[in-house]
């Protein structure tokens, strides 16, 4: 059975763990080579054409229903996080619920760069879906670091995420040497700008990487939260975790570093941070009826 771009494969050596899907395959050294990208975790690879085998309708549903319960099981634990945050607010915001509501809350807006145009869709509808306000640019990793600061002045969010795909490659190096990965040294030079145009780290909250991506390079480089602490796979829609809990908490309170990673798909193997302030704010009188 022939493969071809846009195919859905798994690699028989790794017993098809994961769904990828054929980004291109070219020709080296007279061996066909594929490039892969996960469906569902943000990891890129190159696999030889003999290892790939197209996945089954069934053997596709077994996968991607192991991932929806995965994601439904960490959607709803975040509900409950955020539900939580919601009744706090209201009990402060009403004087221990002594007075009417009558306030408005502004959370935080987060803008999205991602390497992957179907990873970013799949974002913006957990954005969506949760409720913050986001504006999502889909943008090659390697043109990130030119074009960062012009999103940044014409977005002006309060968190940025900077993602894609990434991946370690040992025959390139060690995991210490940021040049034996696909895309690490991208999403560096990117934060690195970021930081050059907004240095605080709590006026401009940064979330960089993807799977498998060089950690401590992206702490350094200012990023509040990055990936991968243990250089595993991260789930496509853990950034969208980290930020939102950031974008709902108030701008008086410290985040610890556990209270956004325990509802993550990926938890802190392959996530992590420092401790960083919230963005929401809350004001008032909140009119129901402006025109009256």
């Amino acid at each position: 059975m022939s493969i071809k771009p846009m195919d859905i494969v798994g690699r028989v050596s790794y017993n098809c763990d994961i769904l990828f899907r054929v980004v291109e395959i070219r020709e080296e050294n007279g061996r066909k080579i594929a490039i892969l990208f996960g469906e569902d975790f943000r990891l890129a690879a190159d696999a030889p054409y003999e290892d790939l085998i197209k996945m089954d309708a069934t053997s596709r549903r077994r996968l991607i229903e192991e991932s929806r319960s995965l994601e439904e099981q960490s959607y709803m634990l975040f509900q409950q996080d955020v539900d939580l945050l919601k009744e706090k607010r209201n009990y402060e915001g009403t004087d221990g619920y002594s007075k009417p509501e009558s306030y408005f809350q502004v959370p935080g807006r987060v803008l999205h760069v991602d390497g992957d145009p179907n990873y970013l869709k799949k974002c913006l509808d957990l954005y969506e879906k949760v409720g913050v306000p986001v504006f999502g640019v889909h943008c090659n990793e390697k043109e990130m670091p030119n074009k960062i600061s012009a999103y940044l002045d014409y977005y002006r969010p309060d968190i940025l995420v900077i993602t894609g795909h990434d991946a370690y490659s040992k025959s390139k190096g060690k995991k210490s040497d940021i040049n034996a990965y696909r895309h690490s040294k991208h999403f560096v030079l990117a934060v690195q700008e970021a930081r050059r145009k907004i240095p605080h780290l709590d006026q401009l909250i940064i979330f960089a990487g993807a799977c498998q991506s060089h950690f401590e390079s992206l702490i350094q480089a200012g990023a509040n939260f990055a990936s991968s602490p243990s250089r595993v796979n991260i789930h496509a829609l853990d950034p969208v975790y980290i930020v939102a809990k950031v974008s709902f908490t108030p701008f008086v309170e410290r985040i610890k570093v556990w209270d956004v990673l325990r509802n993550t798909l990926t938890g802190q193997k392959g996530l992590g941070g420092i401790e960083t302030r919230g963005v929401l704010r809350m004001g008032m009188p909140f009119n129901m009826n402006p025109e009256e």
